[in-house]
C-alpha cells in the first residue's frame, strides 16, 4: 500500500487519506502528546511549519496515547491544547496507535524505516519523526530525542523542496 493512500481522520472528524492532508507536499510526520516531557518540542514543529509552509511542506502532527497515557484527552481537548498552548496551525490526525496489532496504517509503513542509529520497527516514544517526500517515500526517520529544529532534521526537510 502506498503510504499516501492510507485513510485518516483529521481531528476535527473529517475524512480522507494522507495525500488529502498532505495536498501533494513534501511533511514530516509526527506521533504526538500533550502530556510528555517532549511536548515542547510543539513549538519547532509550529516554527517548521511557519517558515517551510511557502515552500511547499507541512507538518502533521499524530495524536497517539500509547506511551504512558500522555495524549488522554478527546479530540477537542487535544484541538484547544496545541492550538491555546503553542499556537499549531499544521494538520492533527485523529488519535491514532502507532505500535502493535491496531498500528494505523501510516505507520506500517513508516516503522519500515530505520533512523539515525540503523533502528526500525516500533515507534520508541511520542515525537518520533518520519521526513517524507511528496510521493510518500520516507526520506529519513529521527528518534524522539532529536528535536524538530535539529540541523539533520533541516537537511532532511531540505532535500525534499525544490
Amino acid at each position: 500500500m502506498m503510504i499516501l493512500d492510507a485513510h485518516i481522520a483529521r481531528l476535527d472528524g473529517s475524512t480522507g487519506t494522507l495525500a488529502d492532508i498532505t495536498q501533494g507536499r513534501p511533511a514530516l510526520l509526527v506521533n504526538v502528546a500533550s502530556k510528555c516531557g517532549l511536548t515542547p518540542q510543539y513549538t519547532a514543529l509550529e516554527t517548521l511549519q511557519k517558515d517551510y509552509e511557502s515552500r511547499g511542506f507541512t507538518v502533521v502532527g499524530f495524536p497517539c496515547n500509547q506511551f504512558g497515557g500522555q495524549e488522554p484527552g478527546s479530540a477537542d481537548e487535544i484541538q484547544e491544547f496545541c492550538s491555546a498552548t503553542y499556537g499549531v496551525t499544521f494538520p492533527l490526525t485523529e488519535k491514532i496507535d502507532v505500535n502493535g496489532d491496531g498500528r494505523h496504517a501510516v505507520y506500517q509503513e513508516l516503522t519500515k524505516a530505520t533512523d539515525q542509529d540503523g533502528n526500525d520497527g516500533d515507534v520508541q516514544w511520542n515525537f518520533e519523526k518520519f521526513v517524507i517526500g511528496a510521493d510518500g517515500a520516507v526520506v529519513q526517520r529521527f528518534s524522539p530525542q532529536v528535536t524538530p529544529d535539529d540541523p539533520r532534521v533541516v537537511a532532511a526537510i531540505e532535500s525534499t523542496l525544490s
